[in-house]
């Protein structure tokens, strides 16, 4: 679809380096330089896109207007048929074009922000990480995730558990879009909602940023801790993926997340992803990154 009109904005689709953006510009002139925001957004890697998701042409055009900055919506390509880590080498890609060129769109390179929802979070906080401790590009100001997936070792939090049938992304539909978006047989779905396919050696060197102990007591009510289960290692050889930091971004080792920008993370009540969220802003707080919370009570996924 091209690119609608606009009386308060320009739009425009361009690629950055081969990668589909829109871009979203404010018409009344600015007398400097404008702040710039990469925008990423959700569908679980498999859903959605720059033109036809009515929710994120909403979202970018109120974001361009209410700050007057000028928005870039990335179109990355979608899996199965574009494989992992496609999505998140697309997103880094047209966000490392940016911040080379953002002086042509009138963006001060210095104040751009990457934003994403869900899984756009995820790809996110992934580009954050790896652009961290870049020094021949500007630095990015700050990353904002709004309920972002960050790792696939645990379906057994609280918030999992509390959230488990609640409607949109259930904790059942969690695991099976996962597998979709790495083409993976959606057999695998019910050992990985019960652990099996973590060995204890992973399960142990983890825990010390994935476990339910770390989340405050007032998100932990009727959270029953789930029995042992068996590890498969056939299981485990098959989603090998889900132990990458770009899969899983929580695994980042401390000498990366030390590296992020200034954060803001949303997270949402009756979320199954909720307690990704509280974890990764310990993980962030423990290593001296100042975070912005919001935590929306009676929100959702």
């Amino acid at each position: 679809l091209p690119a609608c009109q606009d009386s308060q904005l320009f739009i425009k689709d361009r690629h950055f380096d081969g990668i589909p953006v829109r871009i979203y510009l404010p018409r009344k002139p600015s007398t400097s330089k404008r702040r710039g925001v990469i925008f990423i957004h959700g569908g679980c890697g498999i859903f959605g896109s720059i033109s036809k998701e009515l929710k994120e042409k909403i979202i970018c055009r109120y974001i361009t207007r209410k700050s007057d900055s000028v928005v870039v919506s990335v179109g990355y390509h979608l899996a199965p048929e574009h494989k992992y880590p496609a999505q998140t080498l697309e997103c880094l890609t047209a966000t490392v074009h940016f911040l080379k060129t953002a002086e042509t769109y009138g963006v001060d390179p210095t104040r751009i922000i990457v934003c994403g929802d869900s899984v756009g979070g995820t790809f996110s906080t992934s580009v954050c990480q790896e652009l961290g401790h870049r020094t021949d590009i500007p630095k990015i100001r700050a990353q904002v995730l709004i309920y972002p997936f960050l790792q696939a070792l645990d379906f057994n939090l609280p918030s999992h558990q509390k959230n488990a049938a609640v409607a949109f992304l259930s904790r059942e539909r969690t695991v099976h879009f996962i597998l979709k978006y790495l083409n993976k047989d959606c057999s695998l779905k019910e050992p990985i909602l019960a652990g099996s396919h973590v060995p204890e050696s992973i399960s142990l060197k983890y825990r010390k940023w994935i476990n339910p102990d770390l989340i405050p007591d007032v998100f932990k009510l009727g959270y029953k801790r789930p029995l042992p289960t068996l590890f498969l290692p056939q299981v485990h050889e098959e989603v090998q993926e889900l132990f990458e930091p770009w899969f899983s971004p929580l695994l980042a080792e401390d000498a990366v997340v030390c590296g992020l920008p200034d954060t803001c993370i949303v997270t949402c009540e009756h979320d199954v992803l909720r307690d990704e969220g509280l974890l990764y802003k310990k993980r962030l707080e423990d290593n001296n990154i100042r975070v912005t919370w919001h935590h929306i009570e009676k929100g959702f996924h």
